[in-house]
């Protein structure tokens, strides 16, 4: 019997070169010192970089003085990942940044959570169209924090600023010229 379903079996497979290039990016990622610091572990990346999961322990180094996930360590291990995912995913026409973020804790965490990461082609379209339309624009990105049985311990809503490349140099080269014309 067959166990792979049969969209599987259609779907194109990624390149051996795709997902070399993600498993070194994650390894990388995990190894940097600010995500490191954090206590979350990047444990998935699809090798289309559409997909990504978090880890975030409830260990000695993310646990505050009552015994649960510190706030900072939830907010910090989500910062990067849909800034980098979309970097790669738009690629080097654009220019993405993380712009801000809210978080709603919904309960103390005592265990390990989990942050599911995910761009559909639909929302990458809508950026694209946004940023084709206007040379730049701000993104919220939903993310939750869950523990293995589904239970949301946080919500967290990151901003990201994303402008097309020739469109951001002339902005920054006419904030350049303000300020030496000010001087």
């Amino acid at each position: 019997m067959n166990s792979i379903p049969a969209h599987a079996e259609t779907a194109p497979r990624p390149g051996l070169r795709a997902r070399l290039y993600a498993w070194c990016f994650r390894q990388g990622l995990n190894f940097w010192p600010c995500m490191r610091g954090t206590g979350g572990r990047l444990v998935r990346l699809s090798a289309d970089f559409t997909q990504a999961t978090v880890l975030l322990p409830c260990n000695w180094r993310t646990r505050n003085k009552l015994g649960t996930i510190f706030g900072g360590s939830m907010a910090a291990a989500t910062d990067p990942l849909y800034m980098l995912m979309l970097h790669h995913l738009l690629g080097r026409d654009y220019v993405v940044w993380d712009k801000g973020f809210s978080v709603r804790f919904r309960r103390p965490a005592t265990r390990t959570l989990q942050a599911h990461f995910h761009v559909t082609p639909g929302r990458l379209a809508e950026v694209r169209e946004a940023v084709g339309a206007q040379g730049e624009s701000d993104f919220t990105w939903p993310v939750q924090l869950v523990d293995d049985e589904g239970v949301v311990h946080a919500e967290i809503e990151r901003t990201l600023y994303v402008a097309n490349k020739g469109f951001y140099k002339a902005k920054q080269a006419a904030r350049a010229a303000r300020v030496t014309s000010a001087a």
